[in-house]
């Protein structure tokens, strides 16, 4: 169980990195991040698109999915049978394939920052209009889902409206809490990060929120078992990682810290368990609308 453990926070490291890569780290913490970052040709209404990145898919889906030609496969869409039948152009964290996406003739291609620069870059010379996103603020979430409305010629009201019923309506929350990625470092999002802005959103009081550090994950700061202590929050969160470690480990693994059961928060039985989906990385509407259920759910009935 611990070997697995081991690799499960080595592969959540390697994910945060991939979301790193994929959003500005040259920007002043307190700028809001931009949704776009890059356009490429003035065009008319986009008609096939490829999307390189789960949340653009499942934007467009939401707003008109037969503008999907292809996507980058992701497990977050296994079971959503609407997207069954589009290809694929890549898998997981490996390159889209160039010559996949050409041949589907697409009139848009949507990648990330850093993560799928390299192909943008190509189908740029290609004279193919491209778009590069991040996303680290809930703005940024709406500016990219107004963007990709205009660029395929539906109204995203409808999809913005719906946001607004994820945040709480009383804005009267101020519990310290800490989130916590991984123990083996101890990992954790200051509030240059999508982690961050979101538990600003909720009023929530991220006792790392103005920490910075030396983490070569943009938005992440690495904590000492100290530091942990000194916070001492009044809620910790503990975030699950993709390959979905139970519950039980997870919190077992915590457990063998020296520090953790002289915390406020586990004293007071107030540890909660987040998938990382939602929550360090958007992923998917569903997953954002998940985080932010069990966030209410969680941290204000219990308040």
């Amino acid at each position: 169980m611990y070997h697995r453990l081991i690799l499960s926070a080595l592969a959540i490291l390697i994910s945060i990195f991939l979301m790193a890569c994929s959003t500005a780290t040259t920007q002043q913490p307190q700028v809001q991040t931009p949704a776009i970052t890059e356009t490429t040709n003035n065009q008319q209404t986009a008609k096939r698109v490829v999307s390189l990145s789960s949340l653009a898919t499942d934007i467009i889906y939401q707003l008109d999915k037969t503008k999907l030609v292809g996507i980058a496969g992701n497990s977050l869409f296994k079971n959503e049978p609407g997207l069954k039948d589009i290809p694929r152009v890549s898998e997981g964290q490996t390159p889209p394939n160039l010559e996949k996406i050409v041949a589907l003739k697409p009139d848009l291609v949507i990648g990330i920052e850093g993560f799928s620069t390299q192909v943008i870059q190509r189908l740029q010379e290609l004279k193919i209009p491209t778009l590069l996103t991040q996303l680290k603020t809930w703005d940024s979430l709406e500016s990219l889902t107004q963007k990709l409305g205009d660029l395929i010629g539906v109204n995203p009201e409808p999809l913005l409206t719906r946001y607004k019923s994820f945040l709480p309506e009383k804005q009267e929350q101020n519990i310290s809490t800490l989130v916590l990625v991984s123990n083996q470092p101890i990992l954790t999002p200051n509030k240059s990060s999508w982690a961050g802005n979101l538990l600003e959103k909720f009023q929530l009081k991220n006792v790392a929120a103005e920490l910075q550090g030396k983490s070569p994950f943009g938005g992440y700061v690495t904590l000492s078992a100290e530091k942990v202590l000194e916070v001492n929050p009044d809620t910790i969160i503990v975030i699950n990682p993709p390959q979905a470690t139970s519950n039980k480990e997870i919190l077992e693994s915590f457990s063998k810290e020296p520090f953790w059961q002289k915390l406020k928060a586990t004293q007071n039985n107030r540890v909660y368990i987040f998938d990382y989906y939602g929550l360090v990385n958007p992923g998917s509407i569903n997953a954002i609308e998940k985080t932010c259920q069990q966030l209410k759910k969680d941290l204000f009935t219990a308040n």
